[in-house]
């Protein structure tokens, strides 16, 4: 039997995609997108058995807010958060929060569907792959935990973070291209491979997030170029 459900995310084309994909299987999706700031009210509003929740930034203050007040005032609603790989703070702050699950954004959709299942069914709904991340760095501690710059630059490959420097400098994929001597179309890709593993929709988002972490002055740093003539 199908799943009552609304997908939220402030990407609508990521909400709308996932929300076909879930229609298909069966399942019926109530709404396919909303901005972050009207998540909650619309949620509440519609009651689903079941809500998938995306987030950009599970680690930022207030990220889960929107579960506090779904919870809050329609407490049997599922909330499973959809959001990139977080660190042990963010799975636990979002099942603090009131959230049944957790799952990342690459996930594929059968993953994405047992979640919803469990939620429904009142289990919690993470990845044991993802579980166990957290325990083995709850365990055994980076020297510095927290450092969130110095674990997305991790992520990246050289060439990923030279592209994100250029697109935090502003660079169109025309100027990327020309500047690493690579075809648009490549540097086009490394482009949304940045995005894909920084778990953001836009260049803006990526530059902003990289600015937010320290990630742009560790990758400056690390990584020194000459800029080619403009």
């Amino acid at each position: 039997m199908g799943v009552r459900l609304m997908v939220v995310d402030d990407h609508r084309l990521l909400a709308e995609a996932l929300a076909s994909a879930l229609k298909l299987r069966g399942h019926r999706v109530l709404a396919a997108a909303a901005p972050a700031a009207g998540a909650a009210e619309l949620v509440v509003s519609r009651a689903p058995e079941v809500c998938l929740l995306g987030t950009a930034t599970p680690a930022e203050p207030g990220a889960f807010d929107p579960v506090v007040r779904i919870k809050r005032d329609r407490p049997q609603v599922a909330v499973v958060v959809l959001g990139p790989v977080p660190s042990p703070r963010g799975i636990a702050a979002a099942f603090a929060a009131g959230a049944s699950g957790y799952v990342r954004h690459d996930e594929r959709i059968e993953g994405v569907e047992r979640a919803i299942m469990k939620a429904r069914a009142g289990e919690a709904a993470v990845a044991p792959q993802l579980l166990q991340g957290a325990f083995t760095e709850l365990l055994n501690p980076a020297a510095t935990p927290d450092d969130e710059g110095q674990r997305l630059l991790r992520m990246l490959t050289p060439r990923e973070v030279e592209v994100l420097v250029r697109v935090a400098e502003g660079e169109d994929t025309r100027l990327i291209a020309a500047g690493m001597g690579i075809a648009p179309s490549t540097a086009r890709t490394h482009v949304q491979r940045v995005l894909m593993k920084l778990g953001v929709g836009s260049r803006l988002e990526a530059a902003a997030l990289a600015a937010r972490t320290g990630l742009l002055d560790r990758a400056t740093a690390g990584h020194p170029r000459v800029p080619h003539p403009r």
